[in-house]
């Protein structure tokens, strides 16, 4: 499994199997398919840059052009660009978390000692 397909499922990024949340942003101690001490990588900061920046490009000139484009008060548009941007950063936060944790595994980039599981790609 690639460490894109892992990530957007929030599966392990060993074996691809197993959970890697037990909660909204908190990393499962270890697999329970493969037993990967998954509390080893720490992807730290790195989601929220990311996403700071993927949000900033993206929902910015929208929101601008919207600002042109339509006469709304002020009000409804404090209100529509919260939501779209806390919707938007909670629905990829998990993701962004878990993609570069695989990326992490992949390259060893971390702590994680384990050796790969036979038959897969390293």
């Amino acid at each position: 499994m690639s460490s894109l397909t892992a990530a957007l499922k929030c599966r392990c990024p060993r074996c691809g199997q197993g959970r890697l949340y037990k909660g909204f942003l908190t990393v499962s101690d270890q697999c329970e398919v493969c037993g990967l001490a998954l509390a080893q990588g720490d992807s730290g900061d790195g989601p929220a840059v990311f996403m700071t920046f993927i949000l900033g490009f993206t929902v910015v000139p929208v929101a601008l052009w919207v600002a042109m484009s339509v006469d709304w008060p002020l009000w409804l548009h404090a209100i529509i660009w919260t939501v779209v941007i806390l919707g938007l950063a909670l629905g990829m936060l998990r993701p962004a978390k878990a993609y570069l944790m695989a990326l992490q595994f992949r390259h060893r980039a971390s702590e994680y000692d384990v050796p790969p599981v036979p038959g897969t790609r390293d």
